[in-house]
């Protein structure tokens, strides 16, 4: 798919936002055949909002994704109709017109084609089709108006495509930056940090290890590289099964095939869509913007904290055949734990921080 570079400051009319609200971001990248603009974003805005593209009418997108709380659920494991739970945590949709593959595992491609698989997923949306969404905006009047303008067709030519193009285009606005971690390090305000958080950002950088993968550049930092890690995390659920498993693979069986829990399944992470074995657990690198507000952590929301986190991470992580190279013991003091959870702190931008978790 063919990306336009469209500068932020063109877009930000769009959510009300100026410049100096998404300091330390890159160019927000915009599908060629999907351009912004207002009406679409506010249609967009609408369907993401509408629990009648459910299977029984309780959920919506927005129903994992609070505004409250940072666009993320505050829950363990996304919960869908019926009270039914699912395996992975719901993760922020802000600043994720910045990721290159969407979901954890990064089946995706991009936002419009992450928004087609909730909606016929059975834990979550539980539709049986998305001819069940196109079915409601049609017989809606206020539907029917607003993709006239929007796309300039009729009521029976509108498809699933155009909405997932405006529920799209509405999350390509929920961006976000400016925070005291942005002042200080791109404004070069240095009365913008804690002595403790600065301290946190020089372990981050080094010691620490953490932006070998949650990248800081020179111009902007993402907080993430796109890529796919196996960091330990819920590993030991696949344990039990292993050997048996890369056995059957061996043997050509399909993967598919193999007798294996909702769970355990879950934790193959990225090989589900690679079928590569080095790939069995890895997750895509989240961003650590806004991470005082999205918690639990984790694909599986099992760490609670984000203190827990770094101890996790100080351990050197769960102890796999799989495990990455990246994670290993980092024999933090406790004073370097402390800033390190300081400067995360850090990263929440202004409209996020008066949300509580």
């Amino acid at each position: 798919m063919r990306l336009l570079p469209v500068l932020l400051l063109g877009l930000f009319f769009l959510s009300g936002a100026n410049a100096g609200e998404n300091s330390g971001l890159p160019p927000l990248p915009v599908s060629a055949d999907n351009p912004q603009s207002a009406a679409k974003v506010a249609l967009g805005r609408q369907l993401f909002n509408d629990q009648r593209f459910s299977g029984d009418g309780t959920i919506s997108c927005a129903s994992c994704h609070l505004p409250e709380k940072a666009f993320t659920d505050g829950l363990p494991v996304a919960r869908g109709i019926d009270g039914q739970t699912g395996t992975r945590n719901a993760p922020t949709v802000v600043n994720a017109a910045f990721y290159t593959r969407l979901f954890l595992d990064g089946r995706a491609p991009s936002l419009e084609k992450q928004a087609l698989g909730p909606f016929v997923n059975p834990i979550e949306h539980g539709l049986q089709d998305h001819q069940q969404i196109v079915d409601v905006v049609r017989r809606d009047a206020g539907y029917r108006e607003q993709f006239h303008n929007v796309f300039g067709i009729t009521a029976k030519q509108i498809t699933i495509d155009h909405v997932v193009k405006a529920i799209a285009s509405f999350e390509r606005t929920l961006i976000a930056g400016d925070s005291p971690f942005d002042r200080y390090y791109f404004g070069r305000d240095r009365t913008a940090l804690s002595d403790s958080a600065a301290r946190g950002l020089r372990i981050f950088r080094r010691k620490g290890n953490c932006a070998n993968c949650h990248e800081i550049s020179w111009n902007n930092a993402l907080f993430t590289d796109n890529q796919f890690y196996n960091i330990g995390v819920g590993f030991q659920r696949l344990q039990p099964v292993m050997d048996e498993f890369l056995q059957a693979l061996r043997d050509g069986r399909d993967p598919r095939q193999f007798e294996l829990s909702a769970w355990q399944r879950s934790e193959l992470g990225r090989f589900n869509v690679t079928r590569v074995i080095a790939d069995i657990g890895k997750f895509r690198t989240p961003t650590l913007r806004n991470i005082a507000r999205t918690g639990p952590y984790m694909h599986d929301g099992s760490v609670e904290t984000l203190e827990e986190v770094v101890e996790y991470y100080d351990q050197g992580g769960e102890k796999n055949r799989f495990l990455d190279a990246a994670i290993f013991p980092l024999h933090l003091t406790d004073q370097e734990k402390q800033d390190l959870v300081a400067f995360l702190q850090s990263l929440t931008s202004p409209q996020y921080q008066a949300s509580e978790k």
